[in-house]
């Protein structure tokens, strides 16, 4: 199963067979033989293309379930005699602050080599679905003030206020503290509407009764910096990822405030994922 799984991942016998560090004669063997078994074909082959049949397509998400499965029974047998092993998949909001996530990486894999440690980088909201799924192990959020993961096991990294990011010519540059008020009528550069990433300013401005209007929505951080110091925006940011060249950071005294979360399933979380807990504690 993990030879389909690696000819559907590539399109390509031969270069599944060196991402399984196998011969490729022996893959496409191993592949026909369980294509006998089930007694259908699961890729329709021809001598350029590789492409998944409909049972190919009906197959490959029970075939990556029975895997997963198989290495958390190994991992699983293992930490019964002190041995943990198996992956260990960290999801992570773009704009971490409450976490040395390479030490974090550097420390499981000194402690634990068998770990196998991989990132995934999302929006706090589809962290959340990963985890609650069992896609992911470990989730590094931010949430808006008064939001917290309901149905996961959490624990509070940090809570910090939002700076004002103002291009170095705006009128308020050389202030060190304002009130939200003061940007209100301000065009805005933002993450999407609906992310937590922008929940946390439109909150902030619903509780003050103002309305602001936001012309840029980017999907990262840097994007968002960018458009300040280029004179187009204004923005609300953690200090850690505010530009610094181009532009001016401001406390806001009503500003809004987000808290980082990490968060794992309850149900019974993997080995490598209690390991990489105790770490943390």
């Amino acid at each position: 199963m993990r030879y389909v799984l690696a000819v559907a991942e590539t399109r390509n016998f031969t270069r599944a067979a060196e991402q399984c560090f196998v011969v490729q004669s022996a893959l496409s063997h191993q592949v026909r033989k369980l294509e006998d078994e089930i007694g259908t074909a699961l890729f329709a082959r021809t001598s350029r293309r590789v492409e998944l049949t409909p049972a190919g397509d009906a197959f490959l998400p029970w075939a990556r379930i029975s895997l997963e499965a198989a290495d958390r029974a190994a991992a699983e047998a293992g930490a019964a005699v002190g041995v943990v092993s198996g992956p260990l998949t960290v999801g992570l909001i773009p704009t971490v602050t409450a976490l040395d996530v390479p030490s974090l990486i550097r420390r499981v894999r000194e402690e634990h080599p068998q770990v196998t440690v991989k990132l995934r980088v999302g929006a706090s909201d589809a962290l959340i679905s990963a985890v609650r799924e069992d896609e992911i192990d470990l989730a590094v959020l931010g949430l808006a003030e008064g939001i917290i993961p309901e149905g996961d096991e959490h624990r509070v990294l940090a809570e910090e206020a939002l700076v004002a990011a103002v291009p170095d010519s705006h009128r308020l540059a050389d202030r060190s503290t304002i009130d939200l008020a003061e940007l209100a009528q301000e065009p805005f550069a933002d993450f999407a509407t609906g992310s937590p990433g922008r929940a946390q300013s439109d909150r902030a401005f619903r509780a003050a009764g103002l309305v602001r209007q936001v012309p840029y929505e980017a999907t990262t951080a840097e994007l968002i910096g960018a458009l300040v110091t280029a004179g187009l925006a204004v923005a609300l940011l953690p200090a850690r990822f505010a530009p610094t060249r181009g532009a001016r950071t401001l406390a806001v005294r009503d500003g809004p405030h987000r808290k980082e979360f990490l968060i794992w399933n309850k149900f019974q979380p993997s080995p490598a994922a209690k390991a990489a807990l105790q770490l943390l504690e």
